[in-house]
């Protein structure tokens, strides 16, 4: 089914077991290792994970300064299904409300993560997001393989 115009779509193929993917989603430690595009550093990040819960970030680069956003958590289903909003606290999305969900599945040995953001205000506003997601998935992805090896080097692949 093609994306409409006001939705984002990443899909990442890890390898790793889906709950180590899913935890990084899910601890605030680990989450602020990777959360922030590249070219930037998290300098904060908070959450309450549970449904309900709020959670709050910060990121800083020498191109854009700081830059804060926050949501609430709308639905967690443990290892299958992350639903969030999204709304940044300053520029030109101050306020305007997206929902992002991610959702999860084993597949070929690893873990399948799906990102999914909608609805975007228009097709420039989405298309502006994609390098910033792409590149901050990639981080997610490196630091989460980074883990893998990790555990492999060290005798624990649990």
């Amino acid at each position: 089914m093609p994306l409409r115009d006001d939705e984002l779509l990443i899909v990442r193929h890890f390898d790793a077991p889906l709950p180590l993917v899913f935890r990084m989603w899910e601890d605030a430690v680990h989450r602020a290792n990777w959360w922030a595009p590249r070219g930037c550093r998290c300098i904060h990040f908070s959450h309450e994970f549970r449904e309900g819960g709020r959670w709050r970030a910060g990121f800083v680069s020498d191109q854009y300064g700081e830059n804060w956003h926050e949501g609430v958590y709308r639905q967690i289903d443990r290892d299958r299904r992350i639903v969030f909003t999204f709304v940044w606290d300053e520029g030109p999305a101050k306020g305007v409300e997206t929902t992002v969900t991610v959702t999860f599945a084993e597949a070929h040995g690893g873990t399948i993560q799906t990102f999914h953001q909608t609805p975007f205000t228009d097709v420039e506003r989405r298309d502006s997001h994609i390098a910033g997601w792409s590149g901050l998935l990639d981080r997610q992805q490196a630091y989460v393989e980074a883990k893998i090896a990790d555990q492999t080097q060290a005798g624990d692949a649990s």
